[in-house]
């Protein structure tokens, strides 16, 4: 999330609407690469490949900003550090959840962010959350609990890691925000795709496993896919408001139950579709009381 990405009132809603639901699709083919990669590689060497690859949608992002490559220059590097440590856990646990959960699984279970986040922003940065805000946070940890059913095989399932994962990208999410009162996304997405890189790269060499021909463009895909989302999904919140393109965010589930029905056989059980109505609701509700506050940011991937 970031405030530093302006909306502009003569954009167009329906291009911003169709970025958006472009950048999903393919945040959702990455996460499908993913988990078909970490059959056979270790998931901090997928991370590399996702940075590498990333890196130069990244960079045409920066240099179509306003500020080009001007934009890069930073008097924050701790600020981004943190920031890129929070989001750098969070997708190495999202990452390691798919070796051994369903992808609507995790999908379910990471759409309580926006909970996570509006929890956190009391006691982090200093906000005053109504009574509106707390029940809609209580419901939609309620949600959770049914996806994640505690006390029935959570810790065995793996659930944790991804309940984790989420939290530490609510935390990132916060990082952002405050990042963003003076710094571009373009800036901050940057930092991050750079930490990562060198990150992975030097935990590298303990993990390397050699890639077959035929898995080289898989691993490729993963950063190429996500760094044109990420291109998308910026392009997407300055087209329109983030109030009208951040509820088709959503439409991962359709992406991740259709991927990992076709490609494994996983379909989700009926307590998952139930608790992801219920924290679906709530995170959009959540989203209106923030946009009625003009607290909504559009929000930067860590995927």
């Amino acid at each position: 999330m970031s405030a530093a990405v302006p909306y502009r009132p003569t954009a167009s809603i329906p291009l911003g609407i169709t970025s958006m639901l472009m950048a999903v699709a393919l945040f959702g083919a990455m996460d499908a690469l993913v988990k078909w990669l970490t059959a056979g590689y270790p998931t901090i060497q997928i991370m590399f490949f996702r940075s590498v690859f990333a890196l130069p949608p990244v960079l045409l992002m920066v240099a179509r900003g306003p500020h080009g490559f001007g934009a890069l220059r930073t008097r924050q590097p701790v600020a981004h550090a943190t920031r890129s440590l929070f989001g750098l856990g969070a997708m190495l646990c999202f990452f390691y959840s798919y070796s051994f959960m369903p992808l609507a699984d995790v999908t379910a279970i990471a759409f309580s962010a926006p909970i996570f986040i509006a929890f956190l922003s009391v006691w982090l940065l200093g906000e005053t959350v109504g009574l509106h805000r707390w029940s809609a946070i209580v419901v939609g940890f309620i949600g959770m609990l049914v996806i994640v059913r505690p006390g029935m095989g959570m810790l065995q399932s793996g659930a944790l890691v991804v309940v984790a994962a989420t939290a530490l990208y609510a935390l990132a999410m916060i990082q952002i925000r405050k990042l963003g009162r003076t710094e571009p996304s373009t800036t901050i997405a940057f930092y991050f795709t750079l930490f990562c890189l060198v990150f992975t790269g030097l935990a590298l060499p303990w993990f390397w496993v050699t890639p077959t021909l035929a898995d080289l463009p898989l691993l490729a895909g993963v950063g190429l896919l996500g760094g044109c989302a990420q291109l998308l999904m910026t392009r997407a919140y300055t087209l329109a408001p983030a109030a009208v393109v951040a509820p088709f965010d959503y439409t991962h589930m359709l992406w991740a139950v259709l991927l990992g029905w076709y490609l494994w056989g996983d379909f989700p059980g009926l307590q998952v579709w139930i608790g992801c109505a219920i924290v679906v609701a709530s995170g959009l509700y959540i989203l209106y009381r923030e946009t009625v506050r003009g607290a909504a940011v559009p929000k930067i991937a860590t995927e």
